[in-house]
């Protein structure tokens, strides 16, 4: 079994930055793929950003992408989410999920674990 922590979360103002950090706990973090998805209120959720079981291969979603960056610290059991210039339409709960296998998905459902997830409101 797999616990995933988000942190990092909170209220700024556009043009801002945030952190977000996703901890497991109860097995190492390099065994999984991981991603980042959000949903905002009323709308589906999004895929974000995602980055393989090695580092190696990393996804941007279009609307995220050179303002966003996942990395990954197997060392510290922890994947995070760099944000920069955020923008009141980044405003969301994000959460990490985990999946076993080398490679990420774009599909939440294809995921094994997810974390209860943390809030970013961007304020114009």
């Amino acid at each position: 079994q797999v616990k995933l922590v988000e942190s990092g979360g909170g209220l700024v103002q556009a043009g801002a930055s945030l952190r977000l950090s996703c901890a497991a706990s109860g097995r190492t973090i390099s065994t999984f793929s991981v991603g980042w998805f959000r949903q905002a209120p009323g709308k589906e959720h999004e895929f974000v950003a995602a980055i393989s079981r090695s580092g190696g291969s990393t996804f941007h979603r279009d609307s995220v992408k050179g303002r966003f960056t996942i990395s990954r610290d197997n060392a510290k059991n922890t994947v995070y989410l760099q944000m920069n210039s955020l923008k009141p339409e980044d405003t969301a709960v994000y959460w990490c999920a985990a999946k076993t296998g080398v490679s990420w998905s774009p599909y939440v459902g294809d995921y094994d674990y997810r974390g209860q997830g943390t809030q970013v409101t961007v304020a114009s």
